[in-house]
Order: C-alpha cells, then structure tokens, then sequence
C-alpha cells in the first residue's frame, strides 16, 4: 500500500476525529463518509474491528505505511516498559513528528517533506530520514540556507512552543532540544493503545 495522500477530511471523517488538525469539513459533517454514511443501523462493530480500527487511525496520524508500522511494533515489544506506551514514544521520537512538534511544520506530512528535501539538522548534521530516532540531548533545526522559507517561517508564527514539555525551543537558533522521551499523560493524541496491542497479540 502506498503511502495515502487523498482528502484529509476523508479519512478524518472515518473515525471522527480531527487526527490531522483543526478540521472545517469535520465540524459541519461529522459522520462516515459515503451515502451511508448517517446510517445510524449499521451493523455493531466486532472487538477485531475496534483493534484494526484503532491501529489504522494511528497509522494515519503518524503517517506510517504498514510494514514500517509493524517494524515499529515490533521494536517497542522487544523494549522494557509498557509496549503501547513504549510504541507511541518511539512515534513521537520520530524526526518528522519532533519537527512537526516544534512548529517547523504545519502538518507531519509537510515535516516529512522538510526532511526529505535535506531542510532539517540533527545536531548541525542534515538528516533526510524522517523515520530517524532523536535521542535526549539532541538538537533538531532548520539548515542555515533554509531559515529564510516561507512555510517554516509561516508555520512559526503564533505557534505555543510551550504546548510540549519534553522539546525546548530556542528561537535566535531556530531549533529546539528533545529533552527526554515524552510521558503518556503528556502526548495529546487520543489514541488507545492498549487496543494495538491486543490486535498484534492474537
């Protein structure tokens, strides 16, 4: 499967949130997509359909194909902790989802495409591998030459660097510090992961 880039508010419709950010479309029709889609008889979803429901819905948000999903999975089963918790902070450990958490980027979309046209530094270093993992400690930052573009710039404005208390940002530098592996209770996205792990457990 490649990697989806159709309407957004599709797929945001599907499971009724805004995984991709404020959602105008979201908001006036906020039901399934398609002409049954305000079918209130449809059938009840089976325990499968909620697991496979829910890992697709995280699958999208971070934009992740299915084989580097699973790979992901299986990185977080091998590690000491909670799996679902040790799977959503290896997503957030991410380079383009640290890039989109510093503003860089208005979607994780547009970060992964920063990455990928060498825009973005990991520790004065370019990095074009948005799968990347930060480390605490390292420093991720706009490319000199690339300061001076018109989306970064256009993403910075007005946006709360204080929302995420694991990066610290320094403005004059344009670049922000991954402090530590972010908590559970600190990451917003509305995801039950335990659900995951029951799917990947069968």
């Amino acid at each position: 499967m490649a990697r989806y880039t159709g309407p957004r508010s599709k797929i945001a419709r599907k499971f009724g949130e805004p995984i991709y950010g404020p959602d105008k479309v979201l908001e006036k029709k906020n039901y399934p997509p398609g002409i049954h889609g305000l079918n209130k008889k449809r059938k009840k979803t089976s325990e499968y359909g909620i697991q496979l429901r829910e890992k697709q819905k995280v699958k999208y948000t971070y934009g992740l194909l299915e084989r580097q999903f699973r790979n992901t999975f299986k990185k977080a089963d091998s590690k000491k902790g909670v799996t679902g918790v040790v799977l959503l902070q290896l997503l957030e450990s991410r380079l383009d989802n640290v890039v989109f958490r510093l503003g860089l980027a208005p979607t994780r979309a547009a970060a992964r495409q920063l990455v990928s046209h060498r825009h973005i530094v990991v520790n004065d270093k370019v990095c074009n591998i948005p799968s990347y993992q930060i480390k605490p400690g390292d420093i991720v930052g706009v490319r000199e030459r690339s300061k001076s573009l018109e989306v970064v710039n256009n993403a910075l404005s007005g946006f709360n660097h204080s929302k995420y208390p694991w990066l610290e940002w320094d403005a004059d530098a344009m670049a922000g510090k991954f402090m530590s592996i972010p908590e559970r209770e600190d990451i917003p996205e509305n995801i039950k992961e335990q659900l995951i792990v029951e799917l990947y457990s069968k």
